[in-house]
Formats: structure tokens, sequence, C-alpha cells
């Protein structure tokens, strides 16, 4: 009988001596409240900075186009040729009469000496070597009108070919080999500058978005059913101070946003406000038949409070995850 008590007060004190060590591991966090950014996931639409058209100098055929839309070009690159026929004949007009009036130089040339020959010795007057000089000088300026006439029909020529204006990527290309165009027409457009996102967001948020605020970029190919996964970071470069439509206009600066279309549509999280909420470290929460619960210390001892929870976040580097309903400010959580 001596031998059985002792025995159980062996166990309980292995027991008291378990719980104590069990209390005194057990760790305590107090709840506080905590102000965190409130984000908001909406479309942004990428645009490009700058898109500049390519367009026809001159009017006529479209003799070849070397472009396609989503090519990347540079700044000097042939994009199409605008031939017009009537330059060739212009041409071959202006070489005639630069032949012509070559002739006619040469002539006035001969005249010119004849008649300074003439009156070097006594046979001609003055005013017929006056008459050679004028008609040498009228001959030799109409040759370089004639000489400056062929040259802007040659320019004219150079310009059939449609360059590319800056350096980027061909949105669009409107025309096809065998179009006849004017002068001043589109043949391409480009995309040549930096792509951004463009937001649209509703009116009541116009006091609450700031330039220079951070933003997260979607993955590409998420909505709003699959989550928002983050791909990358921005942040708002400009808030464009009209509101149209009920809708605030921002622009958002990605860098290295990749290989994005022109006006795709793709989820950017936004911070819109602040709020106050109650956290506690994941590892205090407990599951029990589908109901979660957390222990909290109280004057009677140790209690299991059921709560209601929400969101993970982070607070100060560390993983928390959001109470709704069951604690309140100061509460002490003990933690396992």
């Amino acid at each position: 009988m001596r031998t059985k008590i002792s025995a159980l007060a062996t166990i309980f004190l292995i027991g008291t001596t378990s719980l104590a060590v069990s209390n005194a591991k057990a760790a305590e966090f107090t709840v506080k409240a905590t102000t965190v950014t409130e984000m908001k996931a909406v479309y942004g639409q990428v645009e490009s900075r700058t898109v500049v058209p390519a367009r026809a100098r001159i009017s006529g055929t479209i003799s070849e186009v070397r472009v396609s839309e989503g090519q990347e070009v540079h700044q000097g690159d042939l994009i199409a040729t605008v031939v017009d026929d009537k330059l060739a004949l212009q041409l071959r007009a202006a070489d005639a009469k630069i032949a012509a009036l070559n002739s006619q130089l040469d002539n006035a040339r001969v005249d010119m000496q004849r008649a300074q020959d003439l009156l070097t010795k006594g046979v001609a007057a003055q005013s017929r070597v006056d008459a050679a000089r004028l008609q040498l000088d009228v001959t030799t300026n109409q040759l370089a009108a004639a000489v400056a006439d062929k040259a802007v029909i040659e320019q004219s020529a150079t310009e059939g070919q449609t360059l590319a204006p800056a350096t980027g990527r061909v949105l669009t290309v409107p025309v096809t080999a065998g179009s006849v165009v004017m002068a001043g027409e589109t043949i391409a457009r480009v995309a040549s500058g930096q792509y951004y996102l463009r937001l649209s967001l509703p009116e009541r948020h116009a006091a609450e978005i700031a330039e220079g605020a951070s933003v997260e970029i979607g993955e590409r190919g998420t909505g709003s059913n699959a989550g928002f996964v983050k791909a990358r970071e921005g942040r708002i470069a400009k808030v464009y101070p009209e509101i149209e439509s009920g809708r605030v206009i921002a622009d958002v600066e990605v860098a290295d946003i990749g290989t994005y279309f022109v006006n795709e549509r793709t989820l950017v999280s936004i911070p819109v406000g602040k709020r106050a909420m109650l956290g506690v470290p994941p590892e205090a929460v407990r599951t029990i038949h589908g109901i979660d619960y957390v222990t909290v210390e109280t004057a009677n001892g140790q209690l299991d409070v059921a709560v209601v929870l929400g969101e993970r976040f982070e607070d100060a580097g560390q993983a928390r995850i959001e109470v709704l309903t069951g604690l309140t400010d100061g509460d002490k959580v003990v933690l396992p």
C-alpha cells in the first residue's frame, strides 16, 4: 500500500513539474491595433509615352512594305517605298532642258568671244559686246535654275522611301503594297516611348491617391477570379487634376515592364487609404472542428476564445493574421 502511494506521489510531482515547465515556456503576445494600408485591385492599361506616325512624304503608289505589326524598328529603317511614275518623266524633261541650256550656253560663249574679237579690231560696237555678255549671263542663270529644278525632283524621288521616325515597336500598318496614298498619310504607327500603365479610378478615391505612392503590379493573365499575384512594383508618377465621367486618371511607372502589348490590361493593387486592425501571430490560432480559437490570459486564468479571422499581413516584417472579432486591444494571447 505504501509503495502504491509513493508511486502516485511521484507521478503527481512529475505532472506538476511538467505543467510548470510548460507554463514557463509559454509566451504571451499583447494584441495592439496596427495601422495598415488599404489596397484596392484595379485594372491598368499599358500605353506608350509616345506613338509616332510614319507618314508618306509624297503622293503615289506603295510598291513595297517592309514591316508588319509587332516588329521592332530602329530610327531610319525603311518602312515602305512610295513610287510616283510622274517623277521619272519629270527627270527626263529636266535632263532634256539642261542639255538644251548647255547648248545655248556654249553658243552664248562663242557669240561673246566673237563680239570681243570684232570690238578689238574696231569692226563691232560696244553695244554688241554688252548684248552678248547679257545673253551669256541669262543662259548661265537659266541653266543653274534647271539644275536646281532637277535636284528638287530627285529629292522628291528619294522621299518616296518612308523611314521609321523613331526606334520602337510597330503598332499598326494600315496600308498594303499597291495602295495609293497621298502626301502626309500614315504608313505605320510606331510606339517609341517607354511603356506605362494608365489607371482609371472611381471618383471616391480622388483624395486618397498621391503621386509617388508605391503600387503592386499583378502577374500577366491573372484576373479577379484567379486572385491577385504580385509580379513587380511600380509607383504613381502622375495624377491628373481633371475628373472625367466620374473617373480619376493616374499614370504608373514600372521599371522593366517587359513585353506587354500596348492597350493590354493587367491588375494593379494601389493604396486607397489606411485602417486600424488587430492581428496575432499565425501560430497563436488553433482550429477545432472548423472554428478558430486563440488562448487569452485573463485574471481567472487561460481562456479559449473563438475568433473570426481575416487576411494575413505583415507588421514590422513579422507575419500576422487579422482578427475581425473576438479580441480587443490589449488582450494577452498565449503562444504555444
